[in-house]
């Protein structure tokens, strides 16, 4: 191992063990200088500043630590110890200077944080000669404590709006940065929650729903590179914005942390401003995707108003042209007799309501039964079975429809106070299916058995289904059946009809 790569190995063990601290307690020293100046208490800023000061020289310590593990001797160890804890004695010093000025006065607000502060300094005492010591042993030991977090998981384990409205979830294993984090993010206007742990972290999540996260790398048990790999690898959690919050700043954890999905990675201690600038370009990135899925979805959705969702799945398949020959199908034609007229003498509102109204529940039957709805013409509705996708009882199913069509203009026509009355013809036989146009798609059928059962409803009789005799064959003996004889179709010559009644026996829904 060279004693560069030793050197910087420990580096970032002094900086994990000692960072977390420090900017702690550089937070809370800047928020007593906010709060100072808010409450007009311009005699404790002098000695907060100070404190701030040495504060961020033992930050700049810490990150130019050098001693090399065991190529650190006695004396080494000796200076680095004496020279990380002289700004801190500052800080204690003029720390407990300012809880004895300030007493129980105007200024007791600020004690609490105070005593945090001095809390943390006296911690540090202890962690700084712990850190010191671990530093001056096995090379390697060092080195796999600083790397352990950072190795990639195996892949069974991975298989701006308004602040106000904007809920953050701060994960990590220090308190003090836990809390230090919470009430800056609350200052700025954010709701926020935090975990202790990468597990508590998950379950908080898979419960509740939030915008962004701050996660810590470099935490016991489950580590935060283990807890986004687990976000990014679940399919509810996989857009959730992740920003990574370290001591570490090694180029491999940076790197694999971005790879398995993380915003942004921000080494610690944090600039609190460019944190806030991080947070919002984060925040308004999720809300642009966000709008671009919603946008996606409402594309969707009204795709799937247009076309079968079979169809849409062969052109997303890149299927440029869709023309299939169906081998046999049911075709239903029908249309309100004496519509025309009807809606010459009521309002173009009452009678667009009126279709709306009918139309609405053809569209509820179509689901109802399983079929497929091709268009609408004036007050013609034209419904399909058989295709897309091919299926054995085509027949039954929109001889089904077809009847509760008849119950469900009736019902329509009494809701509105108008006698309403639909004619209804079904013809079954082979035909082409297709989705026609480039922007404006229209699924439809063509083909002989289309225009005979467009001649089927012509011909029909007012409340009554009309069949040509290849849909009584398909319909075999589950129906009542009337026979009309021979009769003359215009194009077709001489055919064979029925109308069609209830089914024999009473069936549940097809």
């Amino acid at each position: 191992m060279s004693v560069g790569r030793l050197e910087h190995a420990v580096t970032a063990f002094l900086r994990q063990e000692l960072g977390a601290s420090v900017t702690a307690i550089v937070g809370y020293v800047d928020i007593l200088i906010e709060d100072a100046r808010r409450h007009d208490l311009a005699a404790v800023i002098p000695d907060l500043e100070r404190m701030r000061l040495a504060a961020t020289q033992l930050s700049t310590l810490i990150e130019e630590a050098g001693i090399g593990g065991s190529a650190g001797d006695a004396s080494d160890r000796s200076r680095l110890r004496h020279e990380l804890r002289t700004p801190l004695n500052a800080i204690k010093g003029y720390g407990e200077l300012l809880v004895e000025e300030i007493g129980q006065g105007e200024q007791a607000p600020l004690l609490d944080d105070l005593g945090k502060v001095l809390d943390l300094a006296d911690r540090l005492l202890g962690e700084i000669d712990r850190a010191i010591e671990t530093a001056a042993g096995s090379p390697a030991e060092i080195v796999g404590n600083v790397l352990q977090t950072i190795k990639p998981l195996g892949d069974a384990a991975i298989a701006h709006p308004n602040r106000l409205e904007s809920r953050i979830l701060v994960v990590d294993d220090n308190a003090a940065n836990r809390d230090l984090l919470t009430r800056r993010l609350q200052r700025e206007g954010y709701r926020v929650t935090s975990a202790a742990g990468g597990a508590e972290a998950l379950a908080l999540i898979a419960a509740e729903g939030f915008d962004l996260v701050l996660l810590d790398l470099m935490m016991p048990g489950m580590s935060g590179f283990e807890v986004l790999s687990r976000l990014k690898a679940g399919g509810g959690t996989r857009h959730l914005p992740v920003i990574m919050i370290s001591a570490l700043d090694e180029l491999d954890s940076t790197v694999r942390c971005i790879e398995a999905g993380a915003e942004d990675y921000l080494p610690k201690p944090f600039n609190p401003v460019l944190l806030r600038a991080r947070i919002g370009a984060c925040l308004e990135k999720k809300r642009l995707l966000d709008e671009l899925r919603a946008e996606k979805e409402r594309s969707e959705a009204l795709l799937l108003n247009i076309l079968p969702r079979s169809i849409v799945e062969r052109m997303r398949r890149g299927e440029t042209v869709i023309a299939d020959r169906v081998a046999e199908a049911t075709v239903l034609f029908s249309d309100l007799v004496d519509f025309t007229a009807l809606a010459a003498e009521v309002s173009p509102e009452r009678t667009v309501a009126l279709l709306g109204d009918v139309f609405s529940r053809f569209d509820a039957l179509v689901a109802r039964h399983g079929l497929e709805k091709i268009k609408t013409t004036g007050d013609g509705y034209m419904v399909a079975g058989g295709v897309p996708e091919e299926r054995a009882d085509h027949a039954v199913r929109v001889a089904e429809m077809a009847l509760a069509m008849l119950d469900a203009v009736e019902t329509a026509g009494r809701a509105a106070g108008q006698p309403l009355r639909l004619r209804i013809g079904l013809n079954t036989g082979p035909l082409i299916a297709g989705v026609l146009g480039t922007h404006k798609f229209v699924y439809d059928v063509w083909g002989d058995t289309v225009n005979t059962a467009k001649r089927m409803e012509s011909h029909g009789a007012p409340g009554r289904v009309h069949v040509s005799a290849t849909t009584r064959q398909a319909l075999g003996e589950a129906f009542g059946f009337e026979p009309r004889g021979l009769l003359e179709v215009k194009g077709k010559g001489s055919m064979e009809t029925y109308f069609v009644h209830r089914r024999k026996e009473k069936a549940g829904t097809p």
